[in-house]
């Protein structure tokens, strides 16, 4: 896995770029789904309010065509979601085929559209990315997504299209890295057979999808890192430094695809890890700034006050503004309206409501299974 060093963290970064759409002002999914609640929407009306976002760092993309969708997933299920979409129903033969129309992947209007533009953003931050800049996605990271059915709340791939991106302009080397609370198995199988394309997941043990179980590195370049429940920052902390530079370091990646879920954060009720959104902003930064060729996007995120004010927040590390103490008024109100089925009123903290950043936590003391799984990564 030893290569020779690219001039990639030398290279001159240009002006970070923010995509995203007008389609997610509006949430796609309804009811009590776990993300029946605000999110990129209000990520980008903090950022605006914030004064963070002006036209040369905003893009704006619309869905990509089918031909593009194509490319990874199966015709029969892209073609099956467009004409459900369009007809409002799905037939028992098409959920079973496609595993979409269900509790977990349900329809709603204008599901295909708006899927499509999660390809589409992807595809415009790896263009960026290109170019040598930092691009941030925040409605991308549909990680579960495979090329024949969805999975997961997921139903297109987008960092799958980011990777093909930044092979077809010409790079060799991609390092795809997932700290979602979830195992990135859709992308991890997309390039199961490619080591071109390294993929480093940090995942809660035994959750959902229950794969990438494996602790370490295979003869693919493919790395996972399953945690036990509770991880604090001082663990996250280590694992970033202890393997996952290190493994980068003798990778040498000439881009990155980072998955920054929001359920790892300590009271996402999908995951029972306890990290703080500094310990998440922290490892961007240091994995944009040595490589600043990189597409950040966002991913899991079921409590919509720590998923919110994480990627507004990341977005304000990324660009390297100084960090409000308190927010505004509006944006506290647009907090306090928030509501999810899945997060008790008595569990909402008051610094959910009126700071962006968590209140940065004590050093612990890292679990020996964790000093473990950083030995058996380095191992492979």
């Amino acid at each position: 896995m030893q290569h020779e060093k690219s001039e990639n963290s030398c290279a001159i970064s240009i002006t970070p770029l923010f995509v995203s759409s007008d389609i997610y002002k509006q949430t796609g999914f309804q009811g009590l789904h776990p993300l029946a609640i605000s999110r990129i929407g209000a990520v980008e009306q903090f950022c605006r309010h914030l004064g963070w976002l002006a036209p040369n760092n905003y893009a704006a993309t619309r869905p990509a065509p089918k031909q593009t969708l194509y490319r990874f997933h199966d015709t029969g299920f892209v073609d099956a979601i467009e004409q459900a979409d369009k007809s409002g129903k799905v037939s028992a033969e098409v959920r079973e085929r496609y595993n979409f129309g269900t509790m977990e992947n349900p329809l709603f209007k204008g599901l295909f559209n708006r899927a499509a533009t999660t390809i589409a953003g992807s595809i415009r931050a790896a263009e960026h990315a290109l170019q040598g800049g930092i691009a941030f996605h925040p409605a991308g990271g549909t990680h579960h997504g495979r090329p024949d059915r969805a999975s997961g709340f997921c139903y297109f791939n987008d960092p799958v299209f980011a990777i093909l991106t930044l092979l077809d302009g010409g790079l060799k080397r991609i390092a795809y890295i997932d700290i979602d609370a979830h195992h990135g198995d859709g992308v991890e199988a997309a390039f199961a057979d490619r080591p071109d394309v390294l993929s480093f997941s940090i995942h809660e043990e035994k959750r959902w999808p229950h794969s990438g179980t494996q602790i370490g590195c295979n003869a693919y370049n493919k790395c996972n890192a399953p945690v036990p429940r509770g991880l604090h920052d001082s663990e996250f902390d280590y694992l970033i430094d202890k393997t996952l530079m290190a493994l980068l370091d003798k990778f040498n990646p000439e881009a990155l695809v980072i998955v920054c879920g929001a359920d790892a954060l300590a009271g996402d009720p999908l995951s029972a890890m306890n990290l703080s959104n500094q310990a998440l902003w922290r490892a961007v930064k240091k994995l944009s700034q040595h490589y600043n060729k990189a597409v950040v996007l966002g991913g899991g995120g079921y409590n919509p006050w720590t998923t919110v004010r994480c990627w507004a927040g990341l977005w304000g590390v990324l660009t390297d503004r100084p960090m409000p103490e308190s927010l505004p008024p509006k944006l506290t109100q647009t907090l306090q309206g928030f509501s999810s089925d899945l997060v008790d009123e008595d569990d909402v903290l008051e610094e959910w409501l009126i700071q962006l950043h968590d209140t940065p936590r004590p050093v612990q003391p890292i679990r020996p299974e964790i000093k473990q799984i950083a030995t058996q990564l380095l191992a492979g």
